[in-house]
């Protein structure tokens, strides 16, 4: 038989079930994850006891009714959440995404039918062993996600499956059934009645997976994201795929790897997407960065067009510089400030996680400049520690300072500060009260 290491809370939760008489059973997510020898973040119960007899039995104080309708009780057990719903069946679904009714059963395996992919579709307690009536169990040995019964069916219950379909295959590296996979492309545009919300988070956790690029699949995207028009430009979406997969897999990536997905889009046509997507104004301010300094527009401090300052032109997507030129317009490792000053410039303008982020993203498109950009990441970090000056909040003196020193207020004193910012960067200057007077007092002057 088939053993599970249960989690401490589920285990108790369980065996207070199976005490009241109820069949009880850790499922989906869970089980998967345990069989793969991953340690799952979630515990969900299945449970042939109704919603109101697990509130009675473990009380009030400890029960959330996060969804009775659908029969699901969420339990708070040693400081932890515990989702536990009963088993049930459901109804047609008008809306492509909600059962209009469900009805509560007494077999776990008629629970399991409803299920989306047969590695989400195995429930274990430690009485019974694994239940797995589909499958599950070899799809994972075979590296396979395949819908829980007629995949048609599956995902014109609920179109977000479509997603998931992808999600999942990515986050793990496994193959897509055939026949589940062609219904997906066939039945995507019915995405469309899937909220932009529910979207975009199947998106996020998508882009979140190691090599997600190859389950980018274009039918799909034509549905959620048209703009970029992946089936009629398969090419340039091939490249964008594998731009996506040079970027390294971590959660604070995902920005970096959104971004270069809608590269094709600019940065007024990728905030547009992001905000039909719903995204927070924190990632659509994130991306269009992102977009805005990789893309080298007129507004690109990477690119050096801002405030009339020139930092070596060559950088991340202009075919017009040559191969061997780098980020800086020097070769690796020659020793220069240029380096210096443009991550500064950099840190005057974005907090560090961008600027990694922007490195990751240039690297990934211009693989043949990602030393250089490995050594303006590195110059950034290096400076963030040290806690450099970069910024006119971080000088010497402030505006009362030179105020007090004879310097006018008005846009005239912001202008001293700004040429002291400059000096300092460029190392004309140092960080110190009175050499920074001493140079307001010149900047005045003329």
């Amino acid at each position: 038989m088939t053993t599970i290491k249960l989690d401490p809370g589920a285990a108790l939760l369980l065996d207070a079930l199976h005490g009241a008489g109820h069949a009880a059973y850790a499922v989906g997510g869970c089980v998967r994850d345990s069989l793969l020898g991953l340690d799952p973040h979630d515990w969900d119960l299945c449970t042939s006891a109704r919603p109101e007899q697990v509130m009675a039995l473990f009380g009030e104080e400890k029960c959330i009714p996060t969804g009775l309708q659908h029969g699901t009780v969420t339990v708070k057990q040693g400081g932890r959440l515990y989702e536990t719903t009963t088993f049930r069946t459901e109804g047609a679904y008008s809306d492509g995404r909600h059962p209009d009714a469900v009805c509560f059963v007494p077999d776990v395996r008629e629970d399991l039918a409803r299920r989306d992919f047969t590695i989400n579709a195995m429930a274990y307690s430690a009485e019974e062993g694994l239940i797995d009536p589909f499958g599950g169990r070899d799809d994972l040995a075979a590296h396979l996600v395949r819908a829980v019964g007629e995949p048609e069916r599956r995902f014109e219950e609920d179109a977000l499956r479509i997603l998931r379909l992808y999600r999942f295959a990515a986050r793990f590296g496994f193959a897509i059934d055939p026949a589940t996979g062609a219904a997906a492309r066939a039945l995507g545009p019915h995405l469309d009645c899937v909220s932009a919300e529910r979207i975009q988070e199947e998106l996020l956790k998508l882009l979140a997976a190691p090599r997600p690029g190859s389950y980018l699949e274009p039918a799909v995207l034509a549905v959620v994201l048209p703009e970029l028009e992946p089936e009629k430009q398969p090419e340039r979406f091939a490249e964008l795929c594998r731009t996506i997969d040079r970027i390294e897999p971590t959660a604070e990536n995902v920005p970096a790897r959104l971004a270069a997905l809608l590269c094709p889009l600019g940065e007024a046509g990728a905030r547009k997407a992001l905000r039909k997507l719903k995204c927070s104004n924190a990632l659509t301010d994130e991306v269009t960065a992102l977009e805005r300094e990789a893309g080298g527009g007129a507004e690109s401090f990477l690119l050096g067009h801002e405030s009339g300052h020139s930092i070596a032109r060559p950088i991340a997507c202009g075919n017009r510089v040559p191969p061997q030129r780098t980020v800086l317009g020097e070769t690796p490792g020659t020793p220069n400030t240029t380096l210096t000053v443009q991550a500064k410039r950099l840190l005057g303008r974005y907090e560090l996680p961008t600027i990694q982020r922007l490195t990751a993203l240039c690297s990934a498109r211009h693989p043949e400049q990602a030393e250089a950009f490995a050594a303006l990441r590195a110059e950034a970090e290096r400076l963030t520690a040290e806690n450099a000056c970069c910024r006119v909040s971080q000088l010497a003196v402030n505006g009362r300072d030179l105020m007090a020193a004879g310097v006018r207020p008005g846009p005239g004193l912001r202008q001293v500060l700004n040429a002291l910012l400059e000096a300092v960067i460029t190392g004309q200057t140092p960080n110190e009260k009175d050499a920074l007077l001493a140079a307001a007092a010149q900047f005045s002057a003329s």
